[in-house]
């Protein structure tokens, strides 16, 4: 068992709460630097998101 899996299996059934966990860090590191780098910390923090909803994806 991969490291990967072993991600997979604890992502499973919280999906929604990870991708709250990175709308709050995402906040938090906006609210810590220049207006100038909201949009690569928004970018990234979807990218994110992108990768917990490819967990199911992948086997």
């Amino acid at each position: 068992m991969g490291l990967f899996d072993k991600v997979k299996g604890l992502a499973k059934g919280r999906e929604a709460q990870i991708k709250q966990g990175i709308d709050k860090v995402a906040d938090v590191v906006e609210s810590k630097t220049p207006d100038q780098h909201d949009a690569k910390v928004e970018q990234a923090a979807e990218k994110a998101k992108g990768f917990v909803d490819k967990l199911d994806d992948t086997k």
